[in-house]
C-alpha cells in the first residue's frame, strides 16, 4: 500500500528544489524551472498509477487499451523515467519530452471555447537548453530532488497536491520581491472575495488578469468546502504573461480542475472571450488588475469595438478604469457580480471624476471595503475591494462602505486576514447596515453630492467623528485644495502690497 505524503513533507520536498537553485539563477526565475518539473513529475506518476491499476485488473494489453482514454497522455519516450536516465544533454531531453506531451494533449473545443489541453503549458522551453545558465549538473540536481518522492494520487491526493503547489507559489512570491504581484494575490484576501461572491453550482467564473489562477481556485474551493457540486462550473481566465498563464493552467490541473479555458493575451487590447459582438458575460468575475499602468493603448480603447468604454475613456497615465469597465461589461445581466482589488485612488482621483460619476449613476457598485496594509508582498500600499452587481435588488441606489483597515494580523513579517476578520467583514456586508466607526450605507444622492467620490473616509468616520484619510486620500485632498490656497495667498500678498503703498 502506498504511503501518503504529509503536507509538511510535500512542502519541504517542493521548496528544497528551489533552495538547490540559490546562487545559481536569479530568484525571480525559480518558478520558470520548478513549476514545469513539478507538473511533469506529477502527471507521469499519476499516469503510472493509473496504468498499474488497469494491469492489475486485466493485464498489460488491457491496460494499454484503457490508457488511450486517460485524461492526460504520456508518450513512451516522453516519460519522466526516460529523461531522468539521461546522462548528457538533459535540458534538450526535457524539451523533447515537454513538446511530445503538449502535442499529445490538445485542448477540446466545447461551446466555442478551448477547454483544457496542454499546449504551451511547460512555458519557455529555450531556458532548458542554454547550458551557460543551466548546465546538465544543475538540471541533474533538480531531477534528483524531485525523484525522491512519488507524486501519485494515492501518495498525494489532488487537494493536497494543490495546497502544496499554492504553498510553492506563495514562497516564490515572497522570494521574488516586487515581481510577485504579477502572479500572486494574498490568498486570505481572495478567500474574503470568494466568501462575498458565493459562486454557485453550474455557474461560470472569470478572471481577466488571472495570474497563477489562485482566485479561480479559491472560488471553487468555496463550493468544495460546502460540499456542493463544483466540477460543472465553467472556468475562464486571461493572463498577459505567457509564463504566468502556464502556471495558472498547471495550478488548475493539479487542483483536479479540468473544465477551464485560460488564454494568454492582453485583455484590454484582445479580450479572448467574445460572444455576439461583445465581451462574453459571466456569473462571477473577480480580479486583481495591474495597478495604474501607463503603457496601454488608450486610443484603441477610446474606439473599443466591444463597447467597453461606456463610462468613458480613462487617462493615459492610469488604466484602472479600463479594466474596471471590462469587468463590468463581463458581468451577466441577470445575476452578475464582481469583486475587484484596486488602489484607493480609483475612489477619489480628480482626473477620473466623470468616469466615477457615470459609474455611480449606473448603480452597479454595491460595496466598497478598505482592507489593511501589507497584505501584498513587499508592498505597504492600501487597497480596497469594490463589489458590484447587475441586480442589486433592495440595495438599489445605495452603497455600503466598510472600513476594515484594522482587520488584519501581522506575524513573522507576513500580514493576513484571520477567519475572524473574514467573518466580521462578510457578516457586515450581508447585514448591509450602519455600524459605528466601521460601516455606513450611503445613498446614491449622497455620493453624487460628494462629487461622486467613493472614499471610505467620507462616509465612515473615526472615533472623533473626523475623516480618517489614508496617505493617498490626503494627497488627493491636498491636490484639490492647493489651487484655491495658492489663489488665496496671491490675493493676500496683493492686499499687503497695496496697504504698503
Amino acid at each position: 500500500m502506498t504511503k501518503q505524503i504529509t503536507l509538511d513533507e510535500l512542502e519541504s520536498y517542493l521548496w528544497q528544489a528551489a533552495v538547490d537553485l540559490r546562487g545559481q539563477i536569479d530568484a525571480t526565475a525559480y518558478k520558470d524551472y520548478i513549476f514545469p518539473l513539478v507538473f511533469f513529475k506529477r502527471i507521469c506518476d499519476v499516469y503510472d498509477e493509473e496504468y498499474q491499476k488497469y494491469v492489475d485488473e486485466g493485464g498489460e494489453e488491457y491496460a494499454q487499451m484503457m490508457m488511450q482514454d486517460s485524461a492526460i497522455q504520456i508518450p513512451e519516450d516522453a516519460h519522466w523515467k526516460v529523461v531522468f536516465n539521461k546522462t548528457e544533454d538533459i535540458g534538450q531531453a526535457l524539451v523533447d519530452a515537454f513538446r511530445q506531451i503538449e502535442l499529445a494533449n490538445p485542448g477540446k473545443k466545447i461551446d466555442d471555447r478551448i477547454v483544457g489541453g496542454l499546449e504551451g503549458i511547460f512555458g519557455d522551453k529555450a531556458i532548458w537548453t542554454n547550458k551557460n545558465k543551466m548546465p546538465d549538473a544543475i538540471i541533474r540536481n533538480l531531477l534528483n530532488s524531485f525523484n525522491k518522492l512519488t507524486l501519485s494520487l494515492a501518495a498525494c491526493p489532488a487537494d493536497e497536491m494543490g495546497t502544496g503547489y499554492e504553498y510553492l507559489i506563495g514562497k516564490f512570491a515572497d522570494d521574488a520581491g516586487h515581481t510577485a504581484q504579477e502572479f500572486y494575490t494574498n490568498r486570505t484576501v481572495v478567500e474574503l472575495m470568494a466568501e462575498i461572491l458565493q459562486l454557485q453550482p453550474h455557474e461560470s467564473i472569470y478572471d481577466p488578469t488571472c495570474g497563477s489562477g489562485g482566485m479561480l481556485i479559491k472560488s471553487l474551493t468555496y463550493l468544495k468546502d460546502k460540499g456542493e457540486e463544483w466540477r460543472d462550473v465553467k472556468v475562464y481566465g486571461q493572463e498577459i504573461n505567457a509564463g504566468t498563464s502556464a502556471i495558472a493552467r498547471m495550478n488548475l490541473y493539479l487542483h483536479g480542475i479540468h473544465d477551464f479555458s485560460i488564454a494568454n493575451d492582453d485583455t484590454l487590447q484582445r479580450p479572448a472571450f467574445v460572444k455576439d459582438g461583445r465581451v462574453q458575460q459571466f456569473n462571477v468575475v473577480l480580479a486583481n488588475p495591474p495597478y495604474s499602468i501607463k503603457n496601454w493603448n488608450r486610443e484603441a480603447f477610446e474606439h473599443d469595438k466591444y463597447g467597453r468604454n461606456f463610462l468613458g475613456t480613462p487617462p493615459q497615465g492610469r488604466a484602472d478604469y479600463a479594466f474596471f469597465q471590462h469587468i463590468l461589461a463581463s458581468m451577466d445581466e441577470k445575476n452578475g457580480r464582481c469583486a475587484i482589488l484596486f488602489p484607493h485612488g480609483v475612489l477619489f482621483r480628480k482626473e477620473e471624476v466623470e468616469l466615477r460619476r457615470k459609474l455611480v449613476e449606473a448603480d452597479l457598485v454595491e460595496c466598497v471595503i478598505g482592507i489593511g496594509r501589507n497584505l501584498f508582498f513587499n508592498s505597504c500600499m492600501d487597497a480596497c475591494i469594490i463589489i458590484c452587481r447587475t441586480n442589486k435588488g433592495d440595495r438599489s441606489n445605495k452603497v455600503l462602505f466598510i472600513n476594515a483597515k484594522e482587520e488584519v494580523t501581522r506575524k513573522n513579517a507576513e500580514s493576513y486576514l484571520e477567519p475572524k476578520h473574514i467573518i466580521k467583514i462578510k457578516s457586515t456586508y450581508e447585514s448591509f447596515t450602519d455600524i459605528e466607526n466601521f460601516a455606513k450605507v450611503a445613498t446614491q444622492d449622497e455620493i453624487l453630492d460628494n462629487n461622486a467620490k467613493l472614499s471610505i473616509a467620507l462616509y465612515v468616520k473615526n472615533n472623533s467623528g473626523e475623516e480618517d484619510l489614508d496617505a493617498d486620500e490626503s494627497v488627493g485632498v491636498w491636490a484639490d485644495l492647493t489651487p484655491n490656497m495658492n489663489k488665496s495667498i496671491d490675493k493676500l500678498l496683493k492686499m499687503i502690497e497695496h496697504e504698503d503703498k
